[in-house]
């Protein structure tokens, strides 16, 4: 991936217009993704001037995959502005505005981070009252939320995009009712984190983010995996926000963030063995679909039985692999190539056949089984079986040399 960082060595160097390293007894880094937000820069800016007070000292990282004049438009209006004022450019926009967030809270050097859109739907004067809550209740992570009283989501146009909204919130915590537990937005983009809670998380790789919803990443991953004390609960707390209207441009909000927003919920569910393995059991079950489709087809037309029941199963392979792919080990896919990963699962599932008869005849001959025990035990015995072994042979790095080839092939 190409970055581009201006001012030059911005985040190292504080003599040439960078954001300080502020001590650990204060400081604030906003961190702004941006993407074609060139018409918001300025008045964004201006605000922040009038709302960001002199203590303590704040700094502005805009972390930007636009395709038009963004960063250009940035270096213009933070000569105006009396905070620093930086900006990360990607040519590779990796995990697209979770990814950016990302990257800019491991660019920030102060003990608090602020994530806001550009858009100015999340109001800037609103930022020190996220600091001071977290600072007043000791919180790691304050939520800027619509659904508190005295909050609002004015901002969202027509009542689709309310009922979008509104039904992603409800999945969103119905899937994690213990990770969002205090957290009545979790598809809020503007809230302020306390490094020491994430530093861990984001150089141990621990944080996948995907799509827009880097809040749900942040919450559910913490809540198991806090950056800063392992073991402890993310302490949390909530300020009542109204969601603006956009000032200017078009949101970025599609059907296809739609989608990704879906995938992202179920790696997160996943993220567990056990989550895992009865994903893989459930898809595993939904794979007979495709199976009994495919074997009522040849054989309707006119293919021999046992024949078609080989090709069928092929495609009851084929389906379970696609969703296993997308939704259990989306982010393990990089350590195999595709055909090598098809072929090891094509071979696994096919395998778990030949075996699943001769550990029936074991079952009923040598420990006296009936034969619809042995075959539930086999049928177990197998799922099992498969499961580690998919894990273990098509979706785990293939050791440190393989797996530092597959991570430059990546980048190139």
């Amino acid at each position: 991936m190409s970055e581009d960082l201006w001012p030059p060595h911005a985040l190292d160097d504080p003599e040439v217009g960078a954001p300080p390293v502020p001590s650990a007894s204060g400081g604030v880094t906003l961190v702004i993704p941006t993407f074609n937000e060139s018409a918001n820069v300025d008045e964004l800016l201006r605000r922040l001037r009038d709302a960001l007070p002199a203590s303590p000292p704040c700094e502005v990282l805009f972390v930007d995959d636009s395709t038009d004049d963004t960063p250009a438009v940035i270096e213009k209006a933070a000569a105006d502005c009396p905070f620093p004022v930086a900006v990360l450019h990607r040519d590779s926009p990796a995990g697209g505005l979770g990814g950016a967030v990302v990257e800019g809270i491991g660019r920030a050097g102060s003990e608090w981070i602020v994530v806001m859109d550009a858009d100015l739907q999340h109001p800037p004067h609103l930022v020190p009252e996220l600091v001071a809550e977290g600072d007043r209740t000791g919180a790691d992570l304050v939520v800027a939320s619509r659904y508190l009283p005295g909050g609002s989501r004015a901002g969202l146009a027509g009542g689709y995009r309310v009922a979008v909204s509104r039904g992603a919130t409800w999945l969103a915590k119905g899937l994690f009712p213990r990770a969002l537990r205090g957290i009545s937005d979790p598809m809020s983009g503007f809230f302020a984190l306390r490094r020491s809670a994430v530093t861990g998380a984001v150089t141990g790789g621990v944080l996948k983010p995907l799509g827009y919803k880097i809040l749900l990443e942040l919450a559910v991953r913490l809540r198991f995996s806090p950056g800063g004390a392992p073991g402890r609960p993310l302490k949390t707390a909530e300020v009542p926000f109204v969601f603006q209207d956009r000032f200017a441009g078009e949101s970025k909000s599609t059907a296809r963030e739609g989608l990704r927003f879906l995938t992202h919920l179920a790696a997160l569910r996943s993220a567990s063995p056990l989550a895992r393995m009865i994903g893989f059991g459930l898809i595993g079950l939904s794979g007979f679909v495709p199976n009994l489709l495919a074997l009522w087809l040849l054989t309707h037309a006119g293919a021999q039985y046992l024949a078609a029941e080989v090709v069928a199963n092929q495609a009851g392979v084929l389906w379970n692999f696609l969703l296993i792919e997308a939704l259990l080990f989306r982010d393990r896919r990089r350590h195999r190539h595709w055909a090598d990963r098809v072929g090891r699962f094509a071979l696994l599932a096919n395998a778990d056949l030949l075996l699943r008869i001769p550990l029936i005849a074991l079952f009923v001959g040598r420990f006296g089984l009936g034969v619809l025990p042995a075959t539930a035990l086999a049928l177990v015995t197998t799922f099992v079986l498969r499961f580690a072994a998919t894990e273990a042979l098509v979706y785990l790095p293939r050791g440190p040399r393989a797996a530092a080839r597959t991570r430059s092939t990546t980048r190139s």
